[in-house]
């Protein structure tokens, strides 16, 4: 049996859509456990099939899938996965989405928009998630999104001690891209002990992934500053920012993202970017070509496991970031 039973009967299943198997199979060698044997396969116009191989009945289910393109599909078959444990008479299915699909889509900016995001955390509760772990949330009151418990978990720690480790943190400037990546920022420096800049930039709102760069807040002459976002789709927001920095004396650069989504020119951009190194973890899978010297993925699954873990036993998600 895949599942971990613990006294009381109380038994742990891990089951893991097709986006990012790597993922999941590191999640489950953390926790000691094997991935649910599942069938799953697309139908020739596209609709998509999905039954576990086990019986489900009274388990505590976890279902991974992390939101990579074609991310309507993978978004799709999770929805599919958390109806087949409700309808399978799971006791409680905890979603975990290492990266959140359509989180940028948390507001209106201007009239007739949708607010995507909230649609996403509908779509889940009607399918019969009970409670939703992810790592990083493009914006934190998509946790309020969702009517039941939200686990948001941190890749700060495991982002910001990589870098701390490398570089002389006396010559070490924390950088946000832009006024909406502050607090997080300031959660780096604290944990670096590094001084603050900002970049300031304008977004073309007619202009998907259009951004100008105007100019920087803050010291960074001679300094090795680093970068810190949640995200990096086709980098065009990021290389301007480094080169803004550079522009104003910067001494190196480095980039950090918990999540490398990287469509489109991603690719070139930063390959020929002046930036010495992109330190993204494995929330998506990393595109084959990518492989380059100056690109470092880190390991999200222990994190992913911790939390399991805690929510599994009935323990504190908070617990594994109050240090």
């Amino acid at each position: 049996m895949t599942g971990i039973k613990t006294t009381g009967e109380k038994k742990l299943m891990l089951f893991s859509g097709r986006a990012h198997p790597e993922l999941a199979e590191e999640v489950a060698r953390e926790l000691g456990a094997q991935l649910v044997p599942t069938k799953a396969f697309d139908f020739a116009n596209g609709e998509i099939y999905v039954r576990f191989q086990e019986s489900a009945r009274g388990s505590d289910a976890f279902v991974i899938q992390s939101h990579t393109a074609p991310i309507n599909q993978w978004i799709m078959e999770q929805l599919i996965m958390i109806d087949a444990l409700k309808r399978a008479s799971a006791k409680r299915i905890t979603v975990i989405i290492p990266f959140y699909g359509y989180a940028r889509q948390d507001k209106k900016h201007r009239g007739r928009e949708p607010i995507s995001a909230r649609l996403m955390a509908d779509l889940f509760k009607t399918a019969g998630a009970h409670r939703i772990l992810t790592v990083d949330l493009h914006t934190d009151q998509i946790q309020g999104f969702f009517d039941g418990p939200v686990d948001h978990l941190f890749a700060l720690p495991l982002l910001a001690d990589y870098v701390g480790a490398k570089v002389d943190r006396d010559k070490l400037t924390v950088v946000s891209p832009d006024a909406g990546r502050v607090r997080v920022a300031d959660r780096w420096c604290d944990r670096l002990g590094a001084p603050l800049a900002i970049v300031h930039k304008r977004r073309d709102p007619d202009v998907a992934n259009q951004v100008t760069v105007h100019e920087v807040v803050g010291d960074v002459r001679g300094r090795i500053c680093v970068l810190v976002d949640d995200m990096i789709d086709t980098g065009g927001t990021i290389c301007a920012a480094a080169d803004a920095l550079f522009a104003n004396g910067a001494e190196d650069v480095i980039v950090t993202a918990t999540h490398g989504v990287l469509s489109g020119p991603a690719a070139d951009r930063l390959k020929n970017s002046r930036v010495s190194e992109f330190v993204f973890t494995d929330t998506l899978p990393t595109p084959s070509e990518l492989s380059l010297e100056k690109v470092t993925v880190l390991p999200i699954a222990p994190m992913i496991a911790s939390a399991i873990r805690e929510v599994f036993e009935d323990g504190s998600v908070t617990s594994l970031f109050e240090n």
